[in-house]
């Protein structure tokens, strides 16, 4: 049994798009699994998506972490889903005053926050949300020169920043989305990318 320091506020890792790039959603998803202990649920904070619908196979920490956060905020769309406690928030301010006070009641918790990227240079002005780092959905292709204004700026806050060149595959994100794709599995974020993110997988 792991112990959790109650003041600890564990990693939160902003995950949005560049460009016309696909994928965000379910990156974002893979490394809130990639985050998640047997004993300590993860929190995907996903701002402008869809309600999460609850899934029949949850662990108890999620289900813990749900009520926590049911409570604290109940006009928010939440379900344990796996290992993982899914929140939905709309992509505004409030949404991200919202994620600030579920950071909180998820202390101690790897966070994956799943954002539209007109939203991330204010997400990233919230102090309350604290970004350990930074992970890019993005095609070099097309946006090169965009994702290195992006990560430049970010380096200049001193915000990790890690670019996901390729958009996970059908099975993983779907995996993902269920709170049941574990560090390791096919087609799972490679173990660097989350260590340099939020630390240890």
């Amino acid at each position: 049994m792991s112990l959790v320091n109650p003041l600890r506020q564990g990693p939160v890792v902003f995950v949005s798009a560049v460009g016309s790039a696909e994928g965000a959603r379910g990156a974002a998803a893979a490394l809130a699994c990639a985050g998640a202990e047997a004993d300590l649920a993860a929190l995907l904070i996903d701002h402008g998506g869809r309600p999460p619908r609850p899934t029949l196979v949850a662990s108890a920490a999620a289900r813990t972490l749900e009520e926590r956060l049911a409570m604290r905020l109940p006009e928010a769309r939440v379900a344990a889903r796996g290992q993982v406690c899914h929140l939905v928030l709309p992509a505004d301010g409030d949404g991200l005053a919202a994620a600030a006070a579920a950071v909180a009641v998820a202390r101690g918790s790897t966070t994956a926050v799943h954002l539209p990227p007109e939203l991330l240079q204010t997400a990233l002005a919230v102090s309350s949300l604290s970004a350990s780092g930074v992970l890019l959905r993005a095609d070099l292709t097309d946006d090169r020169a965009l994702v290195g204004l992006t990560v430049r700026d970010l380096l200049a806050r001193e915000v990790a920043a890690s670019v996901l060149k390729r958009r996970l595959g059908w099975v993983a994100e779907r995996r993902a989305l269920f709170g049941i794709l574990p560090p390791g599995a096919p087609g799972a974020l490679p173990d660097r990318l989350v260590e340099r993110l939020a630390g240890a997988v």
